[in-house]
C-alpha cells in the first residue's frame, strides 16, 4: 500500500500531519517542529501493509519514496517538499 503524509503548517513553528489511504484518514498529529519532524513521526506510525508513501506539504505532492528512503533521508525529501511547495506556489502567484 502506498499512502499520502499530508503536511501543512500553521506558522514557520508548529506543523501537522495527516496519513490517508485513498482519501480516508488513518492518523495524524500536529504541534510538531517541522516538515521532518512530521516526516519522521508519520513514518514511525506506519504498519507493515505500507511500503511507500507521497508526500505532500501544503496540499502539493514533491515525490512518492519508499520507506527505507524516507528513513533515511527525512532532511533532504522534507526541503524538496518545501523547494517544491514554494515553486509551484510562485508560479500561481503569477
Amino acid at each position: 500500500m502506498i499512502v499520502r503524509f499530508n503536511i501543512d503548517s500553521f506558522d514557520k513553528t508548529q506543523y501537522e500531519y495527516r496519513v490517508t489511504y485513498e482519501g480516508e484518514d488513518l492518523f495524524g498529529d500536529a504541534g510538531l517542529g517541522g516538515i521532518e519532524e512530521c516526516i519522521i513521526a508519520a513514518t514511525e506510525g506506519l504498519g507493515q501493509d505500507a511500503v511507500a508513501a507521497e508526500v505532500a506539504f501544503r496540499g502539493i505532492i514533491s515525490g512518492t519514496y519508499p520507506l527505507a528512503s524516507l528513513a533515511l533521508m527525512s532532511a533532504q525529501i522534507a526541503m524538496h517538499a518545501l523547494q517544491t511547495a514554494e515553486a509551484v506556489e510562485e508560479v500561481s502567484r503569477g
